[in-house]
């Protein structure tokens, strides 16, 4: 193929000798969805195609407007046979404006965005088909606005908005996708394929930087503008940033701020959609070509060069930049392999200025291998005011063709964020490591002697209901569901045909065919309602992690602190009674208070218990169960101290204790699998009756004999030879001694056993352990039963 030439802000893309190899970046189908109580608007022109996945029993609502923003339904043509409409006002919409609480204000954002009014409300379509694909074709270019709305779900109510998958099939295929502005912008950049342009941003700005088509790398760099001014150059500096954030070994991921060479912060990182970069190679530069063989081909670095001289920056043989998009790897070895970037058309990282700055991005021009998947393609930058606000969030996603899902706070944020700044994300919610003038230890004395609570939101809750609902369950868990009574919850594993864990979690039995399963992996409910379809039972799976968040209340205290504050109905039992993994449905302070659920569960080792409300609620449930702890001493807990409270109780954690080439007895939770009293076939049971028992790898317990820690990953050794790993390591205030959790083989499993942690190279250092029986406290159990 021909190779690129040089391109600078004033001329033309250059095209390459050969468009065939565009072809790949053609997008033909846009991966969409319609978040739970939320709308969506689509845009689609003539002939396209667009299809809506709607969960069961979900009526779904819709306007059709053309392109003076008209109402004009019969622009949409209906190919899904027998589907049916209904023309009437928005019932769903207005019953969720009408709650007047937080969601209802977002939903009314979103309609001012859309110039929705009252009158637009009055007459909508309505899809009331139960469990339908339907799919439309445009007739004409026009706006869809799809409103997946609906009334908040009560605690003890199983009818959840789930969200919406839409899948929009292009007549004319796309070469790129631009996302929806963050707000209105006050520059639009477009950087052609193979070259590079500066901007001027004030502190403050925000700066989006945008692969429009997808696997397109961008350098970036930022120069103190008030320097600059003054005949100094100071711009980023990667090995200050290293120096200051602690990152001595480059990782793929990204900083969450950038210095300059006078060590001050330059720009922060606040959103970022893909997760993966570059952050320690330079900009790709003439030596690279010409020692790869390519003499002449243009570099991002002579881009940089051309495009800075104006503003009197010296000239560099190979720019240090931020690789944006870039996907390179330091293997163990310690060598860099890159491979095609993780970004997808509209993937973007937004970054705010914490200076004037003069920044210069580029459209990398490299073509001769996979770092922008063989075709060169363009850069989009935007920049917001500074009066915008914009919440810090990363991305993950359940599919790899699905848009991000970023970043949320649970309902309870507002009250966290008051008490600390030591945030994290984990599992796509932000959630404190620990809390300012408490710490780790505090926490974990607060929880063993008193009493402490922790929002455990990011845990994912799941409606499973319908006829088949029983026996669904019964196939698809580990434990036998048809045992549960109702108000009954039990601990299960959830397996592959492998044996394979791909989740545990705990089982709630609200109805003879009503259940709710809380778990740690949102693609649960995603794997059960492939196998539900697969295998042709009569369920509904529906998720409500959105309508149900949720604070665990664990300590000696636990008991007497939620005793004084949670009413319960005759029918229910009361919180004094409720016994160990049973749950009660009652309200907070008395019969006319705000629905709550209470479960006797937790994973900390203590008596304790869990409270589940709907979000719009947590600030309120948060304040009165502070404010009655306040007696017993309550403390805030951060998962900091969760961890060491769930591994001194040997209780267990996905990707340590356990995969997906896990079965539940190498994670030491073979009681969750009853395979001679449970007659009935479950999925991965064969898988695991095929294996010996004799042979499984076990998990136990360690005790070190010094103080030096283990770390999740170490090797264990009997010898030369490893023989086990370690899952998870603390110390344990409690027994004044580091422990692990260590998958061992059984030859060496037996209690008493001395081992060796290797660290180094697994030779040259061994940490020595005796092998003990888990959980490390409470072995009986009697505190968390009592």
């Amino acid at each position: 193929m021909g190779h690129l030439q040089p391109q600078f802000e004033d001329e033309k893309t250059f095209e390459t000798a050969t468009d065939f190899f565009h072809l790949q970046h053609l997008i033909r189908c846009l991966n969409l969805r319609v978040d739970t109580q939320s709308a969506a608007c689509f845009v689609l022109e003539t002939s396209d195609e667009i299809e809506l996945n709607i969960p069961l029993q979900q009526p779904v609502e819709f306007l059709v407007k053309n392109t003076q923003g008209q109402i004009q339904h019969a622009l949409l043509q209906v190919i899904t046979e027998d589907l049916v409409i209904q023309q009437d006002e928005a019932q769903q919409a207005l019953s969720q404006l009408a709650q007047q609480d937080q969601v209802a204000q977002k939903l009314q954002q979103q309609f001012e965005q859309m110039h929705l009014d009252h009158a637009d409300l009055q007459q909508v379509q309505r899809l009331t088909q139960h469990n339908c694909i339907a799919r439309f074709k445009a007739k004409d270019h026009l706006q869809l606005i799809i409103l997946n709305t609906g009334r908040n779900m009560p605690i003890d109510q199983q009818d959840p908005i789930d969200e919406i998958v839409v899948k929009l099939f292009k007549a004319q295929p796309l070469t790129e996708y631009l996302p929806v502005c963050l707000a209105q912008p006050i520059q639009e950049i477009r950087i052609p394929r193979a070259s590079a342009k500066t901007y001027s941003v004030k502190a403050g700005q925000w700066i989006q930087i945008i692969d429009v088509a997808g696997k397109q790398c961008s350098d970036f760099l930022a120069f103190d503008a008030q320097a600059l001014a003054q005949g100094q150059e100071i711009g980023l500096d990667a090995v200050a940033t290293r120096t200051i954030l602690g990152h001595s070994t480059p990782m793929p991921g990204i900083h969450s701020r950038f210095y300059g060479s006078n060590l001050q912060t330059l720009v922060e990182v606040i959103q970022d959609t893909v997760g993966r970069h570059d952050m320690f190679l330079t900009a790709c530069s003439p030596k690279f070509y010409e020692d790869s063989g390519y003499f002449g081909h243009i570099s991002c670095t002579d881009n940089f060069n051309q495009i800075l001289s104006k503003h009197g920056i010296q000239r560099k043989s190979a720019w240090p930049a931020i690789n944006f998009f870039y996907n390179t790897q330091v293997k163990p070895c310690g060598t860099i392999s890159m491979d095609e970037p993780w970004s997808r058309p509209g993937d973007y990282v937004l970054m705010r200025a914490q200076k004037d700055l003069l920044c210069a991005s580029s459209a990398c021009p490299d073509d001769i291998d996979p770092s922008n998947g063989w075709v060169p393609t363009d850069i989009h930058v935007r920049i917001y005011d500074e009066s915008q606000c914009f919440p810090r969030s990363q991305p993950y996603r359940l599919a790899p063709e699905e848009l991000p899902r970023m970043t949320k706070m649970s309902g309870f944020h507002s009250r966290i964020s008051a008490l600390t700044s030591k945030l994290v994300e984990y599992h796509g919610y932000w959630v404190a490591s620990e809390y300012n003038n408490w710490g780790a230890k505090a926490e974990y004395l607060a929880c063993r002697e008193r009493v402490a609570m922790i929002d455990l939101t990011p845990l994912r809750k799941f409606e499973v209901t319908g006829p088949d609902a029983e026996s669904f369950l019964q196939y698809m868990l580990t434990r036998n569901v048809r045992k549960l009574a109702i108000g009954e919850i039990a601990y299960s594993a959830a397996c592959l045909d492998t044996g394979g864990m791909i989740d545990d979690g705990t089982i709630f039995r609200l109805g003879e065919n009503n259940f709710r399963w809380v778990c740690g992996d949102e693609y649960s409910g995603t794997w059960l309602k492939q196998k539900a379809q697969e295998l042709d039972y009569r369920v509904s799976i529906r998720q409500s992690s959105d309508q149900i968040h949720n604070v665990a209340v664990q300590g000696p205290n636990s008991r007497k602190l939620l005793a004084q504050i949670i009413w319960t109905p005759e029918h229910q039992p009361t919180v004094e009674n409720l016994a160990w993994f049973h749950f009660s449905i009652g309200r907070l302070g008395g019969p006319t208070g705000i629905p709550i659920m209470v479960s006797r569960t937790g994973y900390t080792g203590e008596l304790g218990f869990e409270v589940w409300c709907h979000p719009s609620h947590a600030e309120q449930v948060w304040d009165a169960i502070w404010q009655a702890g306040q007696v017993f001493e309550i403390a805030p807990m951060g998962f900091d101290a969760l961890d060491m409270l769930r591994i001194e109780a040997g209780l267990i954690f996905a990707q340590h204790e356990f995969n997906a080439q896990t079965n539940p007895f190498e994670a030491g939770i073979g009681f969750t699998v009853p395979l001679k009293s449970k007659e009935e076939d479950f999925l991965g049971k064969q898988a695991i009756q095929n294996q010996s028992a004799a042979s499984r790898h076990k998990l136990v317990g360690l005790i070190l004999e010094k103080t030096e820690a283990a770390v999740h990953g170490d090797l264990v050794y009997n010898g030369r030879f490893p023989v086990g790993v370690i899952t998870s390591a603390t110390n344990s205030p409690t027994l004044g001694k580091q422990i692990a959790l260590c998958r061992l083989a059984p030859q060496h499993a037996t209690p008493g056993s001395i081992i060796e942690i290797g660290k180094l190279d697994g030779q040259q250092k061994r940490l020595k352990a005796t092998v003990v029986a888990l959980p490390f406290y409470d072995p009986e159990r009697t505190r968390v039963r009592s």
